[in-house]
């Protein structure tokens, strides 16, 4: 019996529910929010990498219509056409995130939205010192993760026919992988969702 890819999974689940998960002009309070948080810290013209981008909704697109250099990464072949269409002062790469390079220093903040908790757990701190190489000194990282343990995945995912899948560890787990890739957390809060929610961080890259 073959077993799935859980990386497999993730890429057809969004590739299927792409308009489902995010309309073309949907722009969340919160990401209001964390984006205008975000943009009070950031230089002119910043670099920002934006991993896990979607559709480039509304991250990668209020980040470039505010004049920043804006990179989005994503799994889903979809995602990443519709981003392309729908924010095309942006550059986008279709590709895994645990498999994609920056040069070090490259850019001035790294935003992480609802995506490391789609990666293997065990790729995740990993990708996180990656991710700390890639900030240039002073740089932000802006993410979600998990904020209890689990895996596993859920068929007919939000109405549609497609399955997919999580691996995310507790708060406290990535609150030591973020400071042990050599990031300082300026902060954090819980972000509920349904029954559940994620944890909300913001770290600095200190040199």
């Amino acid at each position: 019996m073959n077993v799935p890819d859980p990386t497999e999974i993730v890429r057809r689940g969004y590739d299927s529910v792409s308009h489902r998960y995010r309309g073309d002009h949907d722009n969340p309070a919160e990401y209001v929010l964390w984006l205008t948080s975000l943009q009070r810290q950031l230089p002119a013209g910043a670099a920002v990498l934006d991993l896990g981008c979607g559709c480039g909704v509304p991250v990668a697109r209020t980040l470039a219509d505010a004049g920043h250099r804006v990179t989005g990464v994503d799994l889903s072949e979809v995602q990443i056409d519709r981003a392309r269409r729908l924010v095309p002062h942006a550059t986008f790469l279709h590709g895994d995130a645990t498999q994609i390079a920056f040069p070090d220093r490259t850019f001035d903040a790294v935003v992480c939205l609802y995506a490391l908790i789609h990666l293997p757990i065990d790729a995740q701190p990993r990708l996180l010192h990656r991710i700390a190489s890639w900030l240039r000194p002073g740089g932000l990282f802006l993410a979600t993760t998990g904020a209890r343990e689990w895996t596993g995945a859920e068929d007919n995912w939000l109405g549609g026919t497609a399955t997919m899948w999580w691996s995310q560890a507790d708060a406290a787990t990535y609150r030591t992988w973020i400071t042990e890739a050599g990031l300082d957390i300026e902060s954090e809060h819980f972000v509920p969702e349904g029954s559940g929610g994620h944890q909300l961080f913001w770290a600095r890259r200190s040199h």
